[in-house]
């Protein structure tokens, strides 16, 4: 007999959540403080490093607060899909790299964001 676990699907969601806002919170913070340096190993100027940094901050703290928790989902789903953009075709990485990051990790956050955009971050949210 299989046990039901709908009743932990919020707590589920709540961690599905705050796991991946530190994750974004703390990749747009380094981008914040440090635009040159992540520009270019980016190949993107500081000024758009910047705005990519604020982009994952700003998503980070919108999905792990559970304030419009899709739209900062919608926002992880776009870096993601620029990011395996720029590894696939830019790059040329293939899905793992023994090196450098494959393009797996990318794919695997735009399913979380999108589980999020799903389901609105779950009943434990704000707005």
């Amino acid at each position: 007999m299989l046990v039901d676990v709908s009743q932990g699907v919020p707590l589920a969601l709540l961690v599905l959540r705050a796991v991946t806002g530190i994750v974004f919170f703390s990749s747009g913070k380094s981008d914040l403080q440090k635009p040159e340096e992540r520009g270019k190993s980016l190949g993107f100027s500081s000024g758009a490093t910047r705005l990519l940094g604020a982009m994952e901050v700003i998503a980070a703290i919108s999905i792990v607060l559970g304030i419009f928790a899709q739209v900062g989902a919608a926002i992880i789903m776009v870096v993601t899909l620029g990011a395996m953009h720029r590894k696939i075709f830019v790059w040329h990485k293939h899905f793992y790299e023994k090196e450098a990051y494959g393009w797996h990790y990318d794919l695997l956050f735009f399913a979380i964001a999108f589980v999020i955009l799903c389901t609105g971050g779950g009943s434990w949210v704000i707005l």
